[in-house]
């Protein structure tokens, strides 16, 4: 057990004042927590954490989540204390600290590393995005439940590649948000014995002492998830500190929650345990105050001790370059003899694919009676795990439904073992937790997996928050939503989308995609699979869709380009566009012909990604919608907001203005104007036809 020396204790302290002294400057922030929380961070870092600083992207270390995510002082810092290297791509290969202490100075000011929350792939050292409350610790239990698989499925004898742990730190808040709870459930379902959440329970929020609004009992509920519950009474005791974190270490059939009774703003004389302590700077008085209570004179900011950056360096560092150093060893052991499991656990720490990976992509015959995309997208992603093994992922308890299950022989669910599977299994079973779902599919993508998650399209609005950050993160993750319309029928509007596809439409890098029939999918995925810093939301049906026949109109991979010309005029100059995307090209095909037999030449373009074709070049966006044409229909079984810049002035915007309705598919598109007729009626009104 290691011992607490005075130059332990003025760590903390630095960590403290470089904290007081950032919210002070900026007028900005939230010191209550960093200051309470800094000797249980400390702790865990200088004795517990293994973590190469030189290498902040080593794929065996040690993940730390801050879940309180406006603690951010806090982990930066320990980042610059512990000397972490800048490896981001946003720092522009410039070899610097992650952290500088100028960076310090400039804490939420534009251009510092420092911004008031932390920002995964800005900051070297922030393992995620972290913000809204909950999201932290629920992508940890997709990082361990990652952790776990990685380990079953590449680890042999005498080589464990992969054995990291997962901290996160979180708060009251935290302990409030519906998606900690779905995701502590599970986490204590799967026995993810390798996650350790360490709640700083300092009993204060925004609105005041957390007695307002929380007195349960969060040790009971943990226990009833299946956790290992351990307390420290006081932070500032190192021994109650290393008692727990071993205590975790020991357990090995569930995950630990440590409970830290801390003091909001420990050390600040008049504010610890204040509201105002957490939401807002001290006041110079008191930052004046509170350095000389900690021996640091009042009249120096931004003062890091001599030896405290040394001391990290001895700990913390010494630990995790001889970690790594051990690491590399034993992978080069590994690599020569399991060629191609080395080869498979290089791609997945570079982002990549195996090669060929292409040729698994299946095609489909034309189908007048065809079959949903749903369908076609299971049987992609099935045809592409076999080819790519760290494809992993699964549905908030939909798969059937949404035709995700991965269904090859040795493809297995990811359980704790037993007669049902083990951490090897392909298929996670994320039960009826949306928001969870996707906050762990960050989390596993974060460690390197080609991770998916899967539900109903409508029960977006249960997962906004980690959807748009997987975004913000600019992670590869694969959303699939099904059930994408009112083509849902009887199960009626609580369950058909109307402004779902618009609202994912609106993430800023999101990649929407919505094939209009099975040979689209396949190259959707196609796609998507290559986009190594985007989400990408694939939306398919529940309906069948015909299967176009190649043969007589334009191939499918024209989809790559988010729209592109599917059937045209005879002579390539049509005199009115249908623009449609999924469901909506069928019937658009089906009206071209209508319109033909009146001598109208109709062009159709099937448009499945608007961020795909605003991303084309305007010679080529033209020869798909030639502004010279501007008699333009488009139809989409959803709202019309944002269409109207693809109709033009002139066009005519078929959608939904309204829910939807109870009754069979066919009744409720008649109702809503989804018929060829309407379509019809539509390009001649575009055209200024009133017959």
């Amino acid at each position: 057990m290691a011992r607490h020396t005075d130059l332990d204790q003025l760590a903390i302290n630095t960590v403290r004042t470089l904290t007081m002294d950032a919210i002070q400057k900026s007028q900005s922030g939230h010191p209550g927590t960093p200051m309470g929380a800094a000797p249980t961070a400390y702790a865990l870092w200088q004795r517990v954490l293994r973590y190469d600083p030189a290498d902040p992207g080593w794929i065996n270390r040690d993940r730390f989540v801050l879940s309180s995510g406006h603690a951010s002082m806090l982990l930066y810092s320990l980042i610059h204390l512990a000397g972490i290297k800048a490896a981001a791509p946003s720092y522009e290969g410039e070899t610097r600290d992650a952290v500088t202490l100028q960076d310090i100075e400039t804490f939420r000011q534009a251009g510092s590393r420092c911004p008031g929350h932390p920002e995964y792939g800005w900051t070297s050292g922030v393992e995620t995005t972290t913000g809204p409350l909950g999201q932290g610790v629920a992508t940890s239990v997709g990082m361990a439940a990652a952790g776990r698989w990685l380990g079953a499925t590449y680890n042999r004898p005498g080589f464990d590649i992969f054995d990291f742990n997962v901290y996160a730190l979180c708060g009251d808040g935290d302990m409030m948000e519906g998606i900690a709870s779905e995701a502590a459930s599970l986490a204590g379902h799967l026995k993810l014995s390798n996650l350790c959440w360490i709640y700083d329970s300092n009993r204060v929020t925004i609105e005041g002492h957390t007695d307002i609004a929380f007195t349960e009992d969060v040790g009971a509920r943990f226990l009833a998830y299946g956790w290992n519950v351990t307390t420290v009474g006081d932070p500032n005791d190192p021994l109650l500190l290393d008692r727990a974190y071993r205590v975790f270490h020991e357990t090995t059939d569930r995950p630990t929650l440590i409970i830290v009774h801390s003091h909001i703003g420990y050390g600040a004389p008049h504010k610890q345990d204040s509201p105002t302590a957490h939401g807002e700077p001290l006041g110079a008085e008191e930052v004046r105050l509170t350095k000389e209570f900690f021996g640091f004179s009042p009249d120096k900011n931004f003062v890091v001790p001599d030896g405290v950056r040394e001391h990290f360096t001895a700990n913390m560092g010494a630990r995790g370059t001889k970690a790594h150093r051990a690491w590399d060893e034993n992978f080069a052991r590994y690599r020569a003899q399991y060629p191609d499991l080395g080869d498979q656990i290089e791609r997945i720490r570079g982002r990549g694919l195996p090669e060929g990976w292409e040729k698994a992509l299946p095609s489909f015959a034309p189908s007048a009676s065809g079959m949903s995309t749903r369908d076609a997208s299971g049987k992609v992603l099935n045809a592409l795990a076999q080819r790519i093994p760290w494809i992993v992922g699964g549905a908030a308890d939909l798969s059937p439904s949404t035709k995700t299950r991965l269904v090859f022989e040795f493809a297995g669910d990811f359980q704790p073992g037993g007669n049902i599977g083990d951490y090897r299994g392909r298929n996670m079973h994320f039960g009826v937790r949306e928001h969870a779902m996707c906050a762990m599919v960050n989390g596993m993508t974060l460690t390197g997996l080609r991770a998916f998650g899967s539900g109903f399209l409508i029960f977006t609005d249960y997962a906004r928050g980690a959807i748009r950050l997987s975004s913000l993160m600019e992670l590869p993750v694969m959303h699939v939503w099904t059930h994408d319309s009112i083509g849902v029928g009887e199960d009626g509007p609580t369950h058909q989308p109307i402004e779902q596809i618009l609202s994912l439409r609106a993430i800023p890098g999101m990649v929407v995609i919505r094939p209009a029939d099975a040979n689209e999918m396949a190259e959707a995925y196609r796609v998507v699979l290559q986009l190594g810093n985007r989400p990408a939301a694939l939306i398919c049906s529940r309906q069948a869709l015909p299967i176009v026949d190649r043969s007589q109109f334009a191939a499918a991979s024209g989809l790559a380009k988010g729209a592109y010309v599917l059937a045209d005029a005879p002579d390539g100059k049509p005199d009115v566009i249908l623009i449609a995307s999924g469901s909506e090209v069928s019937l658009c095909i089906a009206s071209r012909d209508r319109l033909a037999a009146e001598k109208i030449a109709a062009r159709v373009v099937s448009m499945p990604s608007w961020e795909l074709f605003d991303a084309q070049d305007q010679a080529y966006r033209d020869t798909v919608l030639p502004p010279s044409v501007s008699a333009r229909v488009t139809v989409e079984e959803g709202s019309t907001l944002g269409w109207h810049r693809y109709a033009g002035e002139r066009g005519v915007v078929l959608g939904m203005h309204s829910f939807g309705m109870s009754a069979p598919i066919k009744v409720v598109a008649e109702h809503f104007g989804f018929t060829t007729d309407h379509v019809v009626a539509a390009a001649k009104r575009a055209m200024g036809r009133t017959n």
